[in-house]
């Protein structure tokens, strides 16, 4: 009767060990080893393992091992992977008119943007849905600023840079040119070399990924000014999605909701952070006054309607600006 139990014990241990690797999840980042947003996604991970008794995990490719975000895409839509983070350039190529969300100065602070995710979220989840993904959070990076190998003093410095922009990222290339630039186009992965080699002395990123990344080192400004403020999310295949139990599905989908709302507060501290940490490590960081300000916003409208048509349409356009206005006007009322 023992060894009847004991063999049926391991039977039903066996069957668990098959019945867990039902659901992986193959999850693609640029995201390094160690940084914030690994170690909240490992925390996500964790948690739908929990709940869902194992039967659900994501195996998580980071550091760019996957390649960057369009061959991401390309092996979702292939089955090789079923999720990704996502920063603006890999959601553009889903859903074009989310880009308005990284549009150059047209957020100034923390509480206009969750104005904006607030507003236009379920807009913004329709559109992935037609582009074939679910929304699983918004994973935002952050206020992105300029850094230099020299010093930037008004705009007309700007000219003279070698400065990149990721590649099929209309966005940067259209607030760059504006600026009266040619910028670099390269691959994410292929700044570090070029910094290093001098086909680029500037780039643009969030003060906590100059770190992350360790592009910082090959520069000694950063502009305060921040460019945009830059959008993330995590983002799954709706096919797949699709083949989940419901259960699962709604397990999936809280977790990510409040995990990678953490993330987003996380990474703002982590951005605050580094500034201060970039200083010590030899960064010095250069102040714009109110004129270099004001030609800086009014670029940013320039880029924006240079962009109606190839990204979102002119009525959608006016409509969040309007959104940003309102806010701004309501919040100095209320003061």
């Amino acid at each position: 009767m023992k060894r009847l139990q004991y063999a049926v014990g391991l039977l039903f241990l066996a069957s668990l060990a098959v019945y867990g690797q039902q659901y992986t999840i193959k999850f693609a980042t640029i995201a390094p080893e160690g940084s914030t947003w690994m170690n909240v996604m490992k925390e996500y991970d964790a948690a739908i393992r929990k709940e869902s008794g194992g039967r659900m995990g994501f195996k998580i490719y980071s550091a760019g091992v996957q390649g960057d975000e369009k061959s991401v895409l390309r092996k979702i839509r292939v089955g090789q992977l079923h999720s990704g983070g996502f920063t603006g350039l890999g959601m553009g190529e889903i859903a074009p008119k989310v880009r308005i969300l990284d549009s150059p100065f047209l957020v100034r602070n923390n509480d206009e943007v969750d104005m904006l995710y607030k507003n236009y979220s379920k807009e913004f989840e329709q559109a992935f849905e037609e582009g074939g993904y679910v929304l699983l959070g918004w994973a935002e990076v952050g206020f992105v600023h300029v850094f230099t190998s020299t010093p930037i003093r008004k705009k007309e410095d700007l000219k003279g840079l070698k400065m990149w922009t990721w590649e099929g990222d209309p966005i940067a290339e259209t607030a760059f040119r504006t600026l009266g630039m040619n910028p670099i186009p390269l691959s994410l992965l292929d700044v570090n070399t070029s910094l290093q080699t001098g086909l680029i002395n500037a780039f643009y990123t969030t003060p906590y990924a100059a770190i992350a990344l360790q592009w910082y080192t090959r520069v000694k400004y950063m502009v305060d000014v921040p460019l945009a403020d830059a959008a993330g999310s995590v983002l799954i295949s709706k096919k797949y999605y699709d083949q989940l139990p419901s259960d699962l599905q709604e397990i999936l989908l809280r977790n990510g909701r409040l995990y990678i709302a953490k993330l987003t507060q996380l990474s703002r501290k982590d951005n605050v952070d580094s500034i201060t940490e970039l200083q010590k490590r030899g960064i010095t960081i250069l102040t714009a006054d109110q004129k270099e300000l004001q030609d800086y916003i009014e670029v940013g409208s320039k880029s924006r309607r240079a962009l109606v048509g190839k990204l979102f349409t002119e009525e959608f356009l006016n409509r969040v600006e309007k959104s940003v206005a309102d806010y701004r006007i309501a919040q100095k009322t209320a003061k």
